[in-house]
């Protein structure tokens, strides 16, 4: 009995993971802007300054006085709800297909979440304000 709970368990965890799919194409939350050159795989982690979450799938990183996008190739979960991440530098570059992981809740240390694998990294230079 507790071999055929184990295996019914174990495919909906993984079901759970799964990116959802459905017929809406993808809209970002994030202002508009112009894209300024070519995408890149990696930022220098080191010269990082800010991180500005749009929504589950739209991020950006600001380098000095550029701004990187950087679409997610899936959605993440409360991404947009919880607007905090953090990811670990192995050697100093973020690059494309590492892992970002949505902060819980308020305070400090604040736990890790939901892991999500990051786009490639798009320069941009956001639409002035109206």
């Amino acid at each position: 009995m507790i071999r055929t709970a184990t295996v019914l368990v174990l495919p909906l965890a993984v079901l759970a993971c799964a990116p959802v799919e459905d017929d809406q194409p993808f809209v970002s939350k994030a202002p508009a802007a112009t894209v300024t050159g070519e995408p890149q795989r990696c930022l220098n982690a080191s010269t990082i300054s800010r991180t500005i979450v749009h929504d589950d799938r739209t991020i950006d990183f600001k380098v000095g006085s550029r701004t990187w996008r950087n679409t997610l190739p899936n959605s993440c979960l409360h991404l947009g709800i919880r607007r905090a991440i953090s990811y670990d530098v192995r050697g100093n570059s973020l690059c494309e297909g590492e892992v970002i992981y949505v902060l819980d809740g308020p305070g400090s240390p604040s736990q890790r979440g939901v892991s999500c694998a990051l786009g490639e990294f798009v320069p941009v230079e956001p639409a002035k304000a109206s």
